[in-house]
């Protein structure tokens, strides 16, 4: 039994070693130099797969969204209404910083912009996923009369 168990063992660290050789070690993809080099190319790529258009429609419909809940009178449609007023500060201060990245600033769009434009997106996101959990969870808990 011991035997079986020291061989499991051996077997389970020559693995390991040949893992992290191959994926940490001098050639592996996630070594110092290289990977950085990889990885802010790809970052580079990636850059242009944004687009403004989306984020004008989000903010539109996002929008929308918000003076549709105007009308609400409850408790629960108040906080519908500031998640959905949280949504739309976060997405218009995401155009804003687009806005101002691509015509003010010398720099242009650049990555530290494009993270700001998602993080705030994010957000937004975030925002709307509470006000959608609360929807589902305040129509399941609703008692017909």
């Amino acid at each position: 039994m011991d035997t079986a168990f020291e061989d499991t063992h051996s077997l389970v660290e020559n693995i390991r070693r040949v893992f992290k050789e191959t994926i940490f070690g001098l050639l592996g993809p996630l070594y110092g130099p290289e990977f950085q080099d990889t990885r802010r190319a790809f970052n580079d790529a990636r850059s242009g797969e944004y687009n403004a258009y989306e984020l004008y429609a989000a903010i539109f419909v996002n929008l929308i969204a918000t003076v549709l809940k105007f009308g609400d009178r409850t408790q629960i449609g108040a906080v519908h209404l500031a998640t959905s007023l949280v949504a739309d500060l976060q997405l218009i201060a995401a155009a804003l910083v687009w806005g101002y990245a691509s015509y003010v600033a010398v720099d242009g769009l650049t990555r530290e912009a494009t993270a700001s434009v998602v993080s705030l997106s994010g957000g937004a996101l975030v925002a709307n996923i509470v006000s959608v959990t609360l929807l589902v969870v305040e129509t399941v808990s609703f008692h017909r009369r």
